[in-house]
């Protein structure tokens, strides 16, 4: 029988990253030590507080049982706190907070809750990708815009609300961005509420790199601005500054509409997060501050000397404010003996410098001519990898190393 897919999966591009991650297995098995700088799959451990917690609560045998797709109270509670204290805002634990499975388990669902065939979505290119799949995989459209973090780009945005029919429902936002690194400030998401408000449209904004910050900035919250609960949701996980990723929980936080949307699915999907990572998240954002504080120093450092490298083999970069990536243009000149495809080059490198990286051209055509690189690898590995992509491209940058 020939088994003919979905056409939602139809509508889904070669996934460029499971070729890289393949090649990534296929090299280690053979024996090679690759260098691996293509996911943000954070490497450090969790806070002993939050391991010890979690230790303690799979032993309760009812921790063992169905939980609630919303989320224990004490833990939506929690999130509220930490809006509170973090950002100054105010949220009903009820009704504006829901404990999400990581994320983009809960950015996925909000779309299969809000939009539907016929409906569009506002996307900015770059961007990572299930901000634009998981508009498809929900049978809507996107509509690319080219990213920005000033008025240009809230006005290309409005030009595509004005003039596109129908209009489209949602703009999705991610700041600290993934994958260009890009920051704003807050006085941007109060023109990004005024926005949605003079267009009605809703607002999804991923904060997963809200809290990894570096050379004292301190990335604002959309739920910061006037009216934002108003219009939109922010998503929020515990992946990144808590060194949880495995632990897949995060938050959707903002609009009660919105929020039930995610609800009713969640509440069709799955049962809830284990009970037990739930207890212990709740120990990680009571207790868990100065963790952040002390890995964002970790990345920062990390950062320092990659950036450096990089610049010191021609590669035109700015030195990111946040998130646990380097956003990198890749020296034309290296670039062109690989097609001037990141894809060729990014496959090549892992080959023959067994070093990994994500092709920008993966985030989007405005991507290409880019690489995104995370620091996960401790400082002597960066150091390697540098040596490694500079006896490759001919570069090596001794003087930084």
């Amino acid at each position: 029988m020939d088994i003919q897919p979905a056409t939602r999966i139809e509508r889904l591009p070669p996934y460029v990253l499971g070729k890289l991650k393949q090649l990534i297995y296929d090299r280690r098995k053979a024996g090679a030590d690759v260098i691996d700088m293509n996911m943000g799959n954070p490497s450090d451990p969790a806070p002993d507080a939050v391991v010890d917690k979690i230790r303690e609560a799979v032993l309760d045998p009812r921790n063992s049982r169905y939980s609630v797709s919303a989320g224990i109270y004490n833990l939506r509670r929690d999130m509220a706190l930490k809006y509170q204290r973090k950002w100054g805002v105010e949220l009903d634990p009820d009704n504006e907070v829901v404990a999400t499975i990581g994320s983009k388990e809960g950015f996925s669902h909000m779309c299969l809750g809000l939009l539907g065939p016929g409906d569009i979505a506002v996307v900015a290119d770059p961007a990572f990708q299930i901000h634009t799949y998981a508009v498809v995989l929900a049978g809507a459209s996107t509509v690319s815009v080219p990213l920005g973090n000033d008025d240009a780009f809230l006005d290309r945005i409005r030009d595509v609300l004005t003039h596109l029919t129908p209009k489209p429902k949602v703009v999705i936002l991610n700041y600290p961005h993934n994958p260009t690194t890009m920051t704003v400030e807050p006085a941007f998401f109060q023109r990004v509420v005024d926005l949605a408000a003079e267009h009605q449209v809703m607002v999804m904004h991923d904060f997963a790199y809200g809290e990894t910050c570096f050379d004292n900035y301190q990335a604002p919250s959309y739920l910061q601005a006037n009216g934002a609960k108003d219009f939109g949701v922010e998503f929020s996980t515990l992946s990144k500054p808590y060194n949880m990723a495995g632990w897949r929980i995060g938050f959707c936080c903002g609009n009660s509409q919105m929020i039930d949307a995610l609800k009713t699915v969640k509440g069709y999907y799955d049962y809830g997060i284990f009970q037990a990572v739930q207890i212990a998240a709740i120990i990680a954002m009571r207790e868990g501050d100065k963790h952040i504080e002390n890995q964002a120093r970790v990345y920062q450092s990390r950062r320092d000397i990659l950036v450096k490298g990089l610049k010191k083999m021609g590669w035109q970069i700015d030195s990111p404010r946040a998130t646990m990536f380097v956003w990198a243009k890749v020296n034309p000149q290296v670039l062109a003996r690989y097609n001037n495809s990141t894809n060729d080059f990014c496959l090549a490198m892992v080959d023959q410098a067994e070093v990994a990286m994500t092709p920008g051209a993966a985030f989007g055509d405005l991507g290409e001519g880019y690489v995104r690189m995370a620091l996960v690898e401790n400082e002597h590995r960066i150091r390697q990898a540098l040596r490694q992509l500079g006896r490759v491209i001919g570069t090596a940058p001794t003087a930084v190393i």
